[in-house]
């Protein structure tokens, strides 16, 4: 058998060891997950903090009332819902209005015109969202969430005090009703466990840090020693960042996963997955070592054996009899390594509730997102833009706007500190 193939066959071993040890992950996995699930409610907590729920929304028409309406509808005793209509130009804003009328007195409406110079969207609309919030608890939300129980708010502020914890992030169940959908999200959610395994985040002695804008619970004084989103303004994963303050400085720092509390669907066509998890990637891993090292790892793990399997296939095809008996060995072998993968695969997905039937298309997922990774590569390096919710960001920078919605200048003298200026 030729040395190359040896060496290949070697280096599939090594694929097929590295698999065998993810089973073994999952197993201890499913021993020790903890759920934060409304079947283990206990009613509310002995305290009930006051908390301001805020939401930032930008042409959110689909999902505005969804979201709103499943919030305001909580069952804990003392909250309030902020949202910030981020300059929407759908009908957003009236659906806002009917809402406010129906929620008086629960629901507070702020309306942003312009984006603030030297501040990224959300960001943004975060920060005006808390000028006017009330509550001695924060909770950051998406628009696209939906509560799928009225005890979220409550489990979640029992969790955060009993465990003692000052920035709690409550993962979402993710919502996939198309073929994309299925195929793209499990794949870039497991890269990001993968990077931000939850035991290592709540590790108060390890330096993972990770939060999930989605659903954020923290301390508002913690918030303001952070520095709010002041500190993160030109950061496109603010939430990230944020998170990464709060450990930093000794802040008790905790992810749980729910079921049955609230679902996100994060988006519905292939151009919103790859735009999406480009800007996930470019704003979590932050650097191009670390982007680099995670579409290695996918090449090698998920990508190869299916390269070499189809490598084995050509080879059989155009070798003769003697040298075809290498070409079936490595067949063989790739072959058992891909069913080992997916048979890693399909228990995974089992425990992150995706669809089963999604694994098969895991290699395709796997090649999507490694091309996700090398956009976020470019954008690291400054040679590509961010678009989001209209909105373009390149770097640290917000491109000029369009003349409908002109930049504002900025009335904070704390834009010169950190050096920022107008595009």
């Amino acid at each position: 058998m030729p040395g190359f193939l040896i060496v290949w066959l070697i280096a599939l071993g090594i694929i097929a060891l590295v698999w065998l040890s993810r089973h073994l992950e999952i197993s201890r996995a499913r021993r020790h997950q903890r759920l934060l699930c409304p079947h283990s409610y206990q009613g509310f907590p002995q305290e009930v903090p006051p908390i301001s729920v805020l939401v930032a929304a930008k042409d959110e028409e689909e999902n505005i009332e969804s979201c709103v309406v499943s919030f305001c509808e909580q069952d804990y005793p003392d909250f309030e819902v902020v949202v910030t209509d981020d300059r929407s130009t759908d009908r957003t804003p009236e659906i806002l209005r009917r809402l406010q009328s129906r929620y008086d007195g629960k629901l507070r409406v702020v309306t942003v015109k312009r984006l603030r110079q030297g501040w990224f969207g959300k960001n943004n609309a975060m920060r005006e969202a808390v000028a006017v919030a009330t509550g001695r608890w924060l909770c950051f939300a998406d628009a696209d969430c939906r509560q799928t129980s009225q005890r979220t708010l409550s489990m979640a502020m029992s969790e955060a005090l009993t465990q003692g914890t000052d920035f709690l992030s409550v993962l979402p169940v993710l919502e996939t009703r198309s073929f994309w959908e299925r195929i793209i999200q499990p794949v870039c959610a497991a890269v990001m466990i993968f990077w931000y395994h939850p035991d290592r985040v709540n590790d108060p002695k390890s330096r993972a840090a990770y939060a999930n804008g989605a659903f954020m619970l923290l301390k508002r004084e913690v918030y303001e020693a952070l520095g709010g989103h002041e500190r993160v303004r030109t950061e496109v994963n603010e939430d990230m960042h944020l998170a990464r303050l709060a450990k930093g400085v000794g802040y008790r720092l905790q992810v749980i996963q729910n079921q049955g509390l609230y679902v996100t669907r994060m988006y519905s066509t292939l151009g919103q997955c790859w735009q999406g998890w480009s800007r996930i990637f470019y704003g979590c891993l932050v650097t191009l070592r670390r982007l680099l090292l995670a579409a290695a790892v996918l090449s090698t793990f998920s990508i190869l054996p299916w390269v070499s399997l189809i490598a084995s296939i050509v080879g059989l095809m155009v070798t003769g009899p003697e040298a075809s008996a290498g070409w079936r060995v490595l067949a063989v072998g790739s072959a058992a390594t891909i069913l080992l993968q997916q048979s890693v695969i399909l228990r995974f997905y089992r425990l992150v509730r995706a669809s089963p039937w999604s694994s098969l298309g895991y290699i395709l997922g796997a090649c999507l997102c490694w091309g996700m990774l090398v956009n976020a590569m470019f954008k690291v390096r400054g040679t590509m833009q961010t678009t989001w919710r209209g909105t373009t960001y390149r770097g640290n920078r917000v491109e000029p706007a369009p003349e409908k919605t002109p930049l504002e200048p900025s009335a904070d003298p704390a834009a010169e500190e950190f050096g920022l200026h107008a595009p």
